[in-house]
């Protein structure tokens, strides 16, 4: 049995105090009383209570005071305030420092009686939905991905909706900035987490070959189909399957994918048999599909079986906070996997880090910082070593300008390559040396020549 409310009530009126806890007792509510103030702040400190019921004249701590000590005390406690009519005014204040409502004296009983079943009620709701955002989070598999900005705390929020149901879901935004890990949480959050989860690349593989990889193929379909397939659709059985990039299907393979949703079933490439499908399916895309429609480019049905949840996934540049989270996750990575002894960046470093604009998104933002690693030499890595304003990846504009200012990236082997050769140059050939000063083994330096045919 659910045990009953206990309310505080704060009174110097002995007699106001008695007739309030014979009739709050009579309601069911259990009571503790409470002559001053101080004795109620006193009280909050050593037991909960779901409510507190005071005056706000009393002769030793005002209950305005009172009040103060006891919101800085519990926050989440609902004061209700009792005041003669004559001090409204006061009461007023008290709704402004933390009160959930006041009345005024003399009572009209089933007003408090009404005021007192809100106040425990709004009160439990809050409790109720502290829980569930608890056990959301609790239970919220986050994966591999980083940050706390107030823009991902929302994404994720959306994405911990989305994951339980079995509704087709659409990833949209830029090239790089992490929808495929978006992609793994709302399937490792759902109720398909035990299954397969299948990723394809459909702007990676040629139209005849996506057919196969999708949907399999038959002994002798075709030239090389030396054995029957499963297709990437019926590994997915039970799971869901990731479509990366699917603007990039022709019409032709959409019409097939179209058919594969609405029947729920696929056919191997050479095959006759139907075979039906348990997979949930999420799509992502880096273009605006609505355009690709307007244009005649992509089909409209398609787009609005794909669409049936739509997730934006932010630009880094939208969530600039989470910046230095991801940069120091990244080097502490390509610190191990490098066993090098980097332990952060210099703050002028991390102001260059926070002020880019990164059209790129995380993925440059990994590279980056993965370069830097590599050719670092001290402890920390510096503006030099992340090589943004020596390569032109510094945005230069003020802060009303375009991302396409920003001048032309060079890649991280480029970089890395050209990198090797001055050293080389400087220590007249001398590869120990030259390892020496880039911070990595001779073995290291000898695999990344080879890696740049420069062994000669």
């Amino acid at each position: 049995m659910k045990d009953a409310p206990v309310i505080l009530v704060v009174d110097d009126d002995s007699a106001h105090r008695t007739m309030l806890r014979t009739l709050l007792s009579g309601w069911g509510y259990a009571v503790t009383e409470a002559d001053d103030g101080a004795t109620a702040i006193a009280a909050v400190e050593q037991r909960p209570f779901d409510l507190v019921l005071m005056d706000i004249r009393m002769v030793s701590i005002s209950g305005i005071e009172a009040l103060d000590g006891i919101k800085r005390r519990n926050p989440a406690i609902p004061v209700v305030m009792m005041t003669a009519y004559s001090s409204v005014d006061t009461a007023v204040d008290a709704l402004k420092k933390g009160a959930y409502d006041y009345l005024t004296k003399p009572f009209d009983f089933e007003k408090l009686k009404v005021t007192l079943a809100r106040a425990l009620e709004h009160t439990q709701l809050k409790e109720e939905n502290r829980r569930l955002r608890e056990n959301l989070s609790r239970h919220f598999e986050r994966q591999q991905i980083i940050g706390s900005s107030s823009v991902m705390e929302r994404l994720l929020d959306t994405v911990a909706q989305v994951a339980t149901s079995e509704a087709t879901v659409l990833l949209t935004g830029e090239s790089g900035t992490g929808k495929e890990l978006i992609a793994e949480a709302v399937h490792v959050n759902s109720k398909r987490q035990a299954g397969p989860f299948v990723k394809i690349n459909c702007a990676a593989i040629t139209e005849t070959l996506l057919e196969s990889e999708l949907f399999g193929h038959e002994k002798g379909a075709f030239t090389g189909a030396d054995r029957r397939k499963e297709g990437r659709f019926l590994q997915a059985e039970g799971g869901s399957i990731f479509l990366d990039e699917v603007s990039e299907m022709s019409l032709g393979m959409q019409v097939k994918l179209l058919r594969v949703i609405q029947e729920r079933e696929v056919t191997r490439v050479g095959g006759s048999d139907m075979l039906p499908i348990n997979v949930r399916i999420i799509a992502a895309t880096n273009k605006n599909l609505r355009d690709l429609v307007e244009n005649g480019k992509f089909r409209e049905d398609l787009y609005y079986r794909l669409n049936v949840v739509n997730i934006e996934v932010p630009p880094l540049r939208m969530r600039s906070e989470d910046i230095p989270l991801l940069a120091q996750s990244f080097l502490e990575r390509f610190a191990a996997q490098n066993q090098k002894q980097v332990n952060g960046f210099t703050p002028h470093a991390m102001e260059e880090l926070i002020r880019y604009e990164w059209p790129g998104n995380v993925r440059e933002l990994m590279n980056v910082v993965e370069r830097a690693v590599v050719l670092s030499r001290g402890d920390y890595l510096d503006s030099e070593s992340l090589l943004l304003t020596a390569q032109g990846m510094v945005s230069t504009t003020s802060s009303g300008d375009h991302i396409g200012d920003v001048k032309e990236k060079a890649t991280l082997d480029n970089v890395e390559k050209a990198t090797i050769l001055k050293t080389l140059d400087a220590t007249g050939g001398n590869k120990s040396e030259a390892a020496r000063r880039l911070g990595i083994t001779r073995k290291t330096l000898n695999n990344k020549l080879k890696k740049y045919g420069l062994m000669g």
